[in-house]
């Protein structure tokens, strides 16, 4: 077998979450009570998924970790920021996803995960009142601060690489600007020019990560690594970024049950899909400029997988315009459920001679519990991506990921169908392990 394209997982993984909320909690907690074989990693990849490779009498069912070198848990140590101080231990107690009997085992680690103080700036989250932020006057100190909390953080861990990860809040919509968004030497200038309204925090996390040999994932929506000035950033240090926002709920069902009615050539007028949270995440998403970075993200999907275009038949009614069926997407924060979402999906479709039928789906989900194990196989992936050389785009974990970055300048599409998401994904681990990537997306 030819792994020499890989390099090993030798040595420790520092895995450095931006935000210590209900996500990071929830992911840091499982993975702790994973490796003292306290609980399973249910909903990870990595850790559950077999992958074939060769054909014919050659055939055989793979765990990734027997066709590529990916980091055990064991290896894993955390760190994070955080505008609010608690310890994880307190972070996942306050944030109540977990029982107590599941986290009291691992009470002792996770009180030592202190978040560093955080590079934030109010504009972006209003209705956050954290007090643990650092004292950057500018962009670039806030760069600076970071970059020097990572070497520090990796030193002092004894880790021998780090993937930093974005489990923070939805910072409001920050639309691509061509003056400042598409060559690197521009951003670097309106950074150091601390132009705050251009320039979000995210922004300066990311930066910081791939300048100090770190892959960075955006796990939120935010624009941050999906412009291209961050493109040239990754290609320039040689290093994976991946985004945006985690494939959950709502949309992971959308990019699933949406290709039954694509390839069962069943028309579509109308998909109206709403959502009720609590959380941290609810109470952001409930400021107009925050949801709109969101409602960005959760309407591309359905578009690139039922196209009015290649069927206008099919798809090609239902909104005002009679252009394409109509899509809504909203979300309503309601604080009493907390973590436990709940998606509605009401979808009108048509059939033979055009009469019409309607599918519900009402999933009742735990965001935190699908956002985990996610959060896992991200980073242990482009982890891997980064000892196999590959750098840049990470168009294989599209998977994982709500609205997955893309050229948009040479007009390039996301991928959102989640099967042939699965074929990129299957195929990436394929290549890595040095076997034939032998599957075709049609």
């Amino acid at each position: 077998m030819n792994q020499s394209n890989v390099k090993p997982a030798e040595g420790k993984l520092g895995i450095m979450v931006v935000g210590c909320g209900a996500v990071a909690t929830t992911f840091m907690t499982g993975v702790l009570m994973a490796r003292k074989g306290l609980t399973k990693p249910v909903g990870s990849m990595t850790q559950y998924d077999k992958i074939r490779i060769g054909k014919g009498n050659d055939k055989k069912y793979l765990p990734y970790s027997e066709i590529v070198p990916i980091t055990k848990l064991e290896d894993i140590v955390f760190g994070s920021w955080d505008v609010y101080p608690q310890n994880a231990y307190q972070a996942a107690m306050y944030a109540e996803v977990l029982k107590e009997k599941d986290i009291e085992p691992v009470r002792d680690e996770l009180e030592k995960i202190v978040p560093m103080k955080a590079a934030f700036d109010k504009n972006y989250a209003k209705r956050l009142d954290g007090d643990n932020v650092k004292d950057c006057k500018t962009r670039w100190e806030m760069v600076e601060a970071l970059r020097e909390d990572i070497r520090n953080f990796k030193k002092a861990n004894n880790c021998a690489r780090i993937v930093v990860l974005w489990a923070a809040s939805t910072e409001i919509y920050v639309p691509v600007c061509e003056e400042v968004h598409y060559k690197l030497s521009d951003l670097e200038a309106a950074m150091k020019a601390d132009d705050r309204e251009h320039i979000a925090p995210s922004m300066c996390y990311a930066y910081a990560a791939l300048v100090e040999g770190a892959p960075f994932i955006m796990g939120a929506p935010n624009t941050t690594v999906d412009i291209p000035a961050m493109w040239e950033l990754a290609e320039k240090t040689k290093m994976p970024i991946a985004g945006k926002d985690f494939k959950t709920g709502q949309t992971l069902v959308k990019s699933g049950f949406s290709p039954i009615i694509g390839t069962r050539c069943l028309g579509l007028s109308g998909w109206f899909s709403t959502n009720i949270l609590g959380n941290r995440d609810g109470l952001v998403l409930d400021e107009p400029a925050n949801f709109r970075t969101k409602e960005v993200s959760k309407l591309s999907t359905l578009e690139t997988i039922l196209k009015p275009e290649w069927q206008p038949d099919l798809y090609g009614h239902g909104n005002d315009e009679d252009t394409q069926y109509y899509h809504k997407v909203r979300i309503n924060y309601y604080p009493p459920r907390n973590d436990n979402k709940e998606g509605w999906d009401n979808i009108d479709i048509f059939g033979w001679m055009g009469y019409p039928m309607q599918i519900k789906i009402n999933f009742l989900c735990r965001d935190s519990i699908l956002a985990a194990p996610l959060c896992l196989d991200l980073c242990l992936l482009s982890d891997l991506a980064a000892r196999a050389g590959r750098y840049g785009t990470q168009r294989f974990l599209s998977f994982f990921l709500k609205s997955p970055m893309h050229d948009y300048t040479q007009g390039e599409e996301a991928v959102n169908h989640l099967y042939q998401q699965y074929t990129m994904l299957k195929n990436a681990i394929r290549e890595m392990g040095g076997y034939e990537a032998d599957e075709e997306i049609d």
